[in-house]
């Protein structure tokens, strides 16, 4: 049996919602451990502290995470309709997201305050999440509204 009847191919469709749904699930889960580190500390503290992890998240959103996500359905867009599965993030990503969660597992178990931290989880969880919906709406605009994947100012 040849080796690429077992490589697991899907549409480059269900690439780009895989790829949404981990971004929107990291995000969560980053969001989520941020809520439980800053319900810890009184209100105060945690609102201001709340209040510059949105802030700081939109704004890697609009100036980084943003023009990640869409590189990457420019990249997933020039793909043949099937593809390997693990394609729905580039391979040189896969070591990004390992040092991340290296970072992070070295983080979150340093001295280092749990309610600082909260900021930080929260601005890429919440970039990561908002980022998402770039995905989310290319598959729209795609099956739904059946528009090209690439429009002429892409190509």
């Amino acid at each position: 049996m040849p080796l690429e009847k077992l490589k697991p191919s899907v549409s480059k469709y269900w690439l780009m919602a895989l790829a949404g749904l981990m971004w929107s699930a990291v995000g969560i889960m980053l969001c989520r451990m941020a809520y439980i580190w800053l319900k810890a500390v009184h209100v105060r503290w945690a609102l201001s502290l709340g209040s510059l992890g949105l802030i700081s998240a939109l704004a890697a959103y609009r100036f980084g995470f943003s023009k990640i996500a869409l590189k990457n359905i420019f990249r997933l867009c020039l793909l043949p309709d099937k593809t390997c599965i693990f394609a729905f993030q580039a391979w040189k990503s896969y070591l990004i997201i390992i040092f991340m969660i290296s970072l992070g597992l070295t983080l979150r178990h340093s001295p280092f305050p749990k309610h600082f931290l909260a900021v930080i989880y929260e601005t890429i969880g919440g970039a990561l999440f908002f980022s998402s919906f770039h995905f989310y709406g290319r598959i729209w605009r795609v099956k739904i509204r059946k528009q090209p994947c690439l429009t002429s100012k892409e190509k």
